[in-house]
Order: C-alpha cells, then sequence, then structure tokens
C-alpha cells in the first residue's frame, strides 16, 4: 500500500514497489556549465592586462660601432664645451719662462752704484763734515763699460763705485749727467759681465708684462720684480721746475736702492730707467702703491749718445729769471693767461737780452711749441739746440707780439 505522509516533502516508495523513479542529474550539469563560463570570462578578462610581448631584435656589428662612435662624439663635445681648468696655468707658466729669460739675459748686466757724497750738518752751535753714501742701480749698455745711471743717485759725488752681478767691485768715472731728465753716464775699466740693450719705448702698451731689476736698499743686490705697464704718457715735476715728460708708469715694485736700474720688456729690451715712486699727495694723507716710475728708452738713448759721442749735453738758454703762470696765480693777479712764464730778470749779454725781451714780459710760446699744464718751460726750451732761431710769443701790456731770438749754447746757463 502506497501512503502519503503529509509532515513530509518526498515520497517514499516501498522496496517491493514495482514503478521506476527519473534520475535527477541537473544541479550537477548546471554547475559544469557555469564553471567552463567563468574560465572562459576570467581568459577573457585576463588578456586585456597581459601586454603584448615585443618582438625581439638584435643589433648588427655595425650599428653597434656607430653607437659607439655617437656617444664618443658627444664626450668630446662636451669636454670642449666646459671651461678648461688648467689653460691659465699653461700661459702662466710661458710667461714666467719667458721672465726667466729675461733675467738670465739682462741681470748680468746690471750693477749697484755706490756713491760717497761730502755733507756738512749743524749741530745747535757748530757744525760737522761727515761723507754720506748714496746706494742705486745702474745698467751697463756698453761692452766699453759705458754704464746709465740716475743724476740724483751720483749728484755731488767725490767717490764713485760700481759692484757688477759677479760680485767684482770697479771704481767709476762720472762722464756727465743732465739733471733735467735726471740721468747720468758713468764709465768703468774692464770686462763686462753682460751688456743690456735698449728697446724702442714708443711701442709700449698699457698691460704688457715688464720686469724691474735692481737693488732695493742698496742691499738686496739684482732684485727681480714684475708688473705691468700701467700707462705712459706720465708728467711729473722735478725739483728742478721741469716736468719729466713721457715717463712709464708701473707696478712693479720699486723701491729706494732700484732708482737708475732698467725697466725691461720681455723681449729682454731695456725700455725704461727706473726714477722715482709716488707714495702719495702733499695734499692728502691717501697712501699709494704701486706707483713707479720710468725715463722712457727713447728720450735715454738721445742724452746718452750726445754725453758718450761729447763729453756732455748741450742745453739751449734765454739767460732769463722766471716764474710759472698757474690757473690760481692768473686769477689771484688777474693775468690774461692761466700758463706761460713771466720774465722776473734777465741777464745782461744773454739771448734773451739781445732779443730785446723785458721785465714783466710773458712768455706763452716758444717756437712751435706753446707753454700748457703738460708742457712746461722747459719743455718747450729743451725742443730746440743751441744756435737755433725761434720766435717768442710774448704779452706785453697786455698786447700780443712776437720776439725772434737766438738760443745760446751755454751748460750752466738756462
Amino acid at each position: 500500500m502506497n501512503s502519503y505522509n503529509n509532515n513530509t516533502n518526498f515520497v517514499s516508495s516501498s522496496p517491493d514497489s514495482n514503478r521506476k523513479q527519473p534520475r535527477r542529474s541537473f544541479p550537477w550539469f548546471t554547475a559544469f556549465i557555469m564553471i567552463l563560463i567563468g574560465c572562459l570570462i576570467g581568459v577573457l578578462i585576463s588578456s586585456n592586462f597581459v601586454p603584448e610581448p615585443k618582438p625581439e631584435t638584435s643589433a648588427s656589428a655595425e650599428q653597434i660601432e656607430n653607437l659607439q662612435a655617437t656617444v664618443t662624439a658627444l664626450q668630446n663635445t662636451l669636454k670642449q664645451s666646459q671651461p678648461a681648468a688648467n689653460t691659465l696655468n699653461v700661459s702662466y707658466t710661458n710667461v714666467e719662462t719667458e721672465i726667466t729669460n729675461v733675467v738670465e739675459k739682462v741681470g748680468p748686466a746690471v750693477v749697484t752704484v755706490t756713491a760717497n757724497i761730502p755733507t756738512t750738518a749743524s749741530y745747535y752751535w757748530f757744525q760737522t763734515s761727515y761723507v754720506a753714501t748714496s746706494m742705486g742701480s745702474g745698467v751697463i749698455i756698453s761692452d766699453q763699460g759705458y754704464i746709465l745711471t740716475n743724476n740724483h743717485v751720483v749728484e755731488g759725488a767725490t767717490e764713485l763705485s760700481v759692484e757688477l752681478s759677479d760680485g767684482t767691485t770697479l771704481p767709476a768715472k762720472l762722464v756727465n749727467t743732465d739733471e733735467f731728465t735726471d740721468l747720468a753716464v758713468l764709465k768703468v775699466d774692464g770686462t763686462m759681465p753682460g751688456v743690456a740693450k735698449l728697446g724702442e719705448s714708443n711701442l709700449l702698451k698699457s698691460g704688457e708684462t715688464v720686469i724691474a731689476i735692481g737693488s732695493p736698499l742698496g742691499n738686496f743686490k739684482n732684485t727681480v720684480t714684475v708688473g705691468v705697464v700701467s700707462a705712459t704718457g706720465r708728467f711729473l715735476e722735478n725739483d728742478k721746475g721741469y716736468k719729466m715728460e713721457n715717463l712709464i708708469q708701473t707696478d712693479a715694485a720699486i723701491n729706494q736702492g732700484n732708482s737708475g736700474g732698467p725697466l725691461v720688456n720681455l723681449a729682454g729690451e731695456v725700455i725704461g730707467i727706473n726714477v722715482m715712486i709716488v707714495r702719495g699727495s702733499s695734499t692728502s694723507s691717501t697712501y699709494a702703491e704701486g706707483l713707479g716710475f720710468a725715463i722712457p728708452s727713447d728720450t735715454v738713448r738721445l742724452i746718452a749718445q750726445q754725453i758718450i759721442e761729447k763729453g756732455k749735453l748741450t742745453r739751449p738758454y734765454l739767460g732769463i729769471q722766471w716764474v710759472d703762470i698757474t690757473p690760481r696765480l692768473a686769477e689771484n693777479y688777474g693775468l690774461p693767461v692761466k700758463y706761460g712764464v713771466i720774465v722776473l730778470a734777465i741777464e745782461p749779454g744773454s739771448p734773451a737780452d739781445q732779443a730785446g725781451l723785458k721785465r714783466n714780459d710773458i712768455i706763452t710760446k716758444i717756437g712751435d711749441y706753446e707753454i700748457t699744464e703738460n708742457s712746461a718751460y722747459y719743455n718747450c726750451l729743451f725742443k730746440y739746440s743751441p744756435g737755433d732761431k725761434v720766435t717768442l710769443e710774448v704779452i706785453r701790456n697786455g698786447k700780443k707780439i712776437n720776439i725772434d731770438v737766438k738760443l745760446g749754447g751755454d751748460t750752466t746757463a738756462l
């Protein structure tokens, strides 16, 4: 008997029932289909995130060589574009070598000059006399023993001696001097250890390397200092009332004792004779360094040749006593010009007297040369030689007149 239990969800059959029941396989098939679909979806999704593999390439030997050449060229370009750190050192080394060669060439011609000068000193109620020693430098310009130095080194000396670069000391004779250019020529006998050549100072340019050789303080013999040409064409007035013309300004260290020594260029030529230093102004407390001055070699050559050939330097002269006119003096006294000279007195029988110059005449021009701030009376006068005929431009009683004069040639009267 078949019976149904209302409390159950299934129909049970008795073992002895002859009815056949269907198989329930649908849930397993569904699961299989779902798993398969899930796998397919997973494959599709994952394929979107996997990068496509790039095709493998292989570079040829020629391409590798080209690449290496390109890299090398770039490296060279970078090196060239960078500042060369040792360029200055190479240049400095070259200059240093040139300086060394110049010193070896010119150094043997540099000497130390010693001058014994009689001096009198007063101490209260009595006077005493003694011999002072002046020391400076010089340079040999001839194998015959002619030596250039400054006039102020030997002025007033009764005994002169020269110490050569090899330590030999020789007595020296003063040939003659020119106090206005502050030059002197000495003569010694013997074998010269070296001879220096005079160069062309008119070719100098600012910034050019120069070398000063001398005996600073008289003790440090053949000291070498190096600098540049700071400027050319400088004018400085000396204590003789003469404006020293066309001086070379340099920052090469020059000290007392260097006076008369050579200023040399890198070609080993003497382009100047060291003459003075300026430490400051008398109207200012400012202290300066590196202001040295040298007489240009072009001037030195002219003076030295005359002294060596003639034994003296003959200067032209007028035979007047005079005073410089300055802008301040002109303003204070109402003078008609800012520069010139006022005639204070006339030497009887002199060229000025013979030409008709008078006291209180104002001379403004000598021949072709006008008296100016940088061209003093002596500078204009010394452009000429004894015996030359020149025209003086003169202001007399407020009127400008011309006076012709024949210059004299006495070396003691100016």
